[in-house]
């Protein structure tokens, strides 16, 4: 991978905080109460079912001793146990029954997690996207740090760092759009605009960064685009970084698209993502373990693959993973 540093420099001069409140690149539409009701309203027919796909079960010694190939198990949602160079790396780990700050209301976890913290190997890093409730789990993430303790490095955006802070966490990498760092021993990460929000309140509503992340090492890049619409930071994402060798992107909770479309890419935004930041291979995510949204649970793969056909892309440039499978690529 090569990375244009003087452009990334310059970028990483700007800000997106204005008032108290960071904001997209790109000016979207803010959805407030009104539309909330108004979505609720139109869907009075209720969400559609839920829906459990079949679960491979992760072979322990497989993830124990990984290939000298970059290694990659879909645990569920956008939750990854990324593998490469003796670094083990997960992404927005969410392990808990329901993705909501409450044990028995909200969205439930239909496909159950094909991995818990007790299953796995040493983890080196954990890549946090934001602080919606299905991307950043206090369970999960306390579970993790009483079996890794210290030694596990978190990767956060700008303001989330705070809420490690208060539970006692303390390694912590905090960075805003566009800026970098060196993590020991794992490789340089890249905190990179996406295009959402971010709040887990009433009251907190974008006072904390969302983002996507790049993980460079020697031989290898990992992009993991977190929760987002689709932006023309895409395009700028792949004119900074060629070529990026793995990028797992959101597919699922699109739709109503008049209500979705400025936070959540339909599956043909997702093959445009893929097109736009030159990656050689892409991953799909955020489907197929949470009703969030109004598009039946197994329809994202389904249009995932006529948008590549239409695209003239094969359908193994980017691929969809049964929860628990694992993959070398």
């Amino acid at each position: 991978m090569t990375i244009d540093r003087d452009r990334l420099r310059a970028l990483s001069q700007t800000s997106s905080f204005y008032k108290g409140k960071f904001r997209n690149l790109t000016r979207t539409p803010s959805h407030g109460l009104t539309d909330l009701l108004r979505w609720q309203l139109d869907s009075s027919a209720g969400f559609p079912p839920g829906k459990r796909f079949p679960l491979q079960h992760p072979d322990a010694h497989r993830l124990a001793a990984p290939p000298d190939a970059a290694q990659l198990t879909w645990i569920g949602h956008a939750s990854f146990l990324f593998q490469y160079g003796g670094c083990n790396v997960l992404t927005d780990p969410v392990f808990a029954e329901r993705a909501s700050p409450l044990r028995f209301a909200g969205p439930k976890r239909h496909t159950p997690a094909a991995l818990q913290v007790a299953d796995l190997p040493d983890i080196h890093l954990v890549l946090i996207s934001h602080n919606h409730y299905d991307h950043l789990c206090e369970p999960t993430i306390k579970a993790l740090y009483r079996r890794f303790g210290d030694a596990l490095c978190f990767a956060v955006p700008a303001g989330v760092g705070t809420w490690f802070r208060k539970r006692g966490i303390a390694n912590v990498v905090e960075l805003g759009w566009w800026q970098s760092q060196e993590v020991p021993g794992i490789g340089e990460v890249f905190c990179l605009p996406a295009q959402h929000f971010s709040g887990r309140g009433a009251t907190d509503r974008n006072t904390t960064l969302w983002c996507g992340w790049l993980l460079g090492q020697p031989g290898h890049s990992l992009y993991f685009a977190g929760d987002t619409g689709y932006g023309d930071c895409f395009t700028t994402i792949g004119e900074i970084f060629t070529a990026i060798d793995l990028a797992l992107l959101p597919i699922g909770a699109y739709d109503p698209r008049w209500f979705m479309s400025p936070v959540h890419v339909a599956p043909e935004e997702a093959v445009r993502i893929h097109q736009d930041i030159g990656a050689r291979q892409s991953v799909a995510m955020h489907w197929g373990t949470f009703v969030l949204t109004d598009e039946p649970m197994d329809e994202p793969p389904r249009r995932l693959h006529q948008a590549l056909a239409e695209a003239q892309l094969h359908e193994s440039a980017f691929v969809v993973m049964q929860h628990g499978e694992t993959r070398v690529f």
